[in-house]
């Protein structure tokens, strides 16, 4: 991680592939990640810890199961939003978005459990910048 600051555009300008984060920076044990969506991720959940996100372009979709039935929050620029640990949750951008993730290091983007991973989802636990 650089000591110096870090322009999210200029982040985000560093790399073409979807739903395939990268860590801008970690704080404490967690990463700050920002990806690029189109399209759908995978149903998925993480058993021990809550997501974050925040949209920074562009408009974010994330299905979820709770126990009270199935339901999608929209996120548009700007929103944030959090799925609690162990909620399954699809997200998705139908005409694409910028993200900003905040999870621990190590956090799997496909979760503890989940469906069958689509050729276009990364299942990473974040890459650097430049990769």
């Amino acid at each position: 991680m650089s000591s110096e600051p870090l322009s999210l555009g200029t982040a985000l300008a560093s790399f073409d592939a979807l739903w395939s984060p990268r860590v801008v920076t970690r704080v404490n044990d967690y990463d700050v990640r920002v990806a690029k969506v189109h399209g759908e991720h995978v149903w998925h959940a993480h058993d021990d810890t809550d997501e974050f996100f925040l949209v920074l372009d562009g408009e974010l979709r994330i299905a979820l199961r709770e126990a009270a039935g199935e339901r999608t929050v929209v996120l548009a620029r700007g929103a944030v939003f959090t799925v609690p640990r162990g909620t399954e949750h699809k997200p998705s951008a139908p005409s694409g978005a910028a993200i900003l993730l905040f999870e621990p290091t190590g956090t799997s983007s496909v979760g503890d459990r989940h469906d069958g991973i689509p050729d276009h989802v990364d299942a990473t636990t974040g890459h650097a910048l430049g990769t």
